[in-house]
């Protein structure tokens, strides 16, 4: 009987010492993931507040720029890709983009009515990037304030009501180029297309002719081709050209019927698009920002975006800072 009861004790210790051990385990183990959550929350937090320093850096550098020159060309600071900068723990990259080198699709409404101009400057990129120039009028009919359709290609709520999910035409301005995924025609394919060479922002706008691609340069007129875009690119060259007057007088646009009121030389709108990387945390955030005599403001935010921001990394060194090196 002794040795019976003995043994039942010895089991009964047996499973004390279990159920101790299992409990330190997981008590062990839910802290190492306590602690591993918390470090990723500082990471992040901490990529967060360097993406922050490099939207207020965009800020400074553009309002600098505007004391120095009255012009805005790519050969500029603000439009230099910098290296990424090292910093504890990671590195941060970013890039200064100007969004009136791009064709503004909210400029094709104004006042809420269609500008015709503007819509036969958007047929001629449409066709310059190998795309049905009917994607126009259903763009249109997303924007103006009216519920009439666009002849012969123009859709409005009867367009969107029987897809699944329903949904009604906006009759605004886009609020972001991604909008257009919404807009009846615009389909990946598409906007893989015709997303580098667009832009949404709040207000109608001019085209920059000293930061506009070759293939932007090429719709300000009728009858110009590609060739004739990467002409005019050549003949900034890094300088750019001083006046408006001046990129008129170029021999490619000679006899053309050129509307100097959709272009300028200079610019209000810039987007500043960074990425931090700290330890396992990662921010990413696009930044909205006008200038204007009384200087710079942020007008909207994105933590998500497509625009790039390839920048030289210099992958030693990023991987000493963040401890991923071999």
């Amino acid at each position: 009987m002794i040795a019976r009861q003995h043994g039942v004790a010895l089991i009964t210790a047996l499973l004390v010492v279990a159920i101790a051990s299992v409990a330190a385990v997981a008590m062990t183990t839910r802290q190492q993931l306590d602690i591993r959550r918390t470090g990723n929350l500082l990471h992040s937090e901490q990529a967060w507040a360097y993406v922050l320093g490099a939207e207020a850096w965009a800020r400074v550098v553009l309002a600098r720029d505007a004391n120095e020159s009255q012009i805005d060309t790519l050969k500029e600071d603000w439009a230099t890709r910098p290296p990424a900068s090292i910093v504890e723990g990671g590195y941060i990259v970013g890039r200064i983009i100007d969004l009136q080198g791009r064709f503004n699709v909210n400029s094709l409404v104004q006042g809420g009515k269609a500008d015709e101009a503007a819509i036969t400057q958007y047929k001629r990129l449409l066709r310059r990037l190998e795309l049905e120039e009917t994607l126009a009028d259903p763009l249109v009919d997303w924007i103006d304030a009216n519920l009439d359709e666009r002849f012969p290609d123009g859709a409005e709520d009867n367009s969107y009501l029987l897809l699944n999910p329903p949904y009604r035409a906006a009759n605004r301005p886009l609020a972001d180029i991604t909008e257009l995924r919404l807009v009846k025609g615009y389909s990946a394919e598409v906007l893989s297309k015709l997303l580098p060479y667009v832009t949404a922002l709040p207000q109608p706008t001019a085209i920059n002719v000293n930061t506009a691609s070759a293939e932007v340069l090429s719709t300000v007129a009728d009858g110009l081709s590609l060739a004739d875009g990467e002409s005019l690119l050549e003949a900034r060259g890094e300088d750019g050209f001083a006046s408006v007057d001046n990129f008129l007088k170029e021999a490619v646009l000679a006899g053309k019927n050129v509307d100097a009121d959709m272009l300028t030389v200079s610019s209000q709108w810039f987007l500043m698009v960074s990425e931090a990387n700290v330890g396992r945390g990662r921010a990413r955030l696009a930044s909205l920002i006008q200038r204007d005599t009384k200087g710079t403001r942020v007008i909207s935010r994105r933590r998500e975006f497509t625009e790039t921001v390839e920048v030289a990394v210099d992958e030693g060194a990023a991987n000493d800072a963040t401890g991923e090196g071999g």
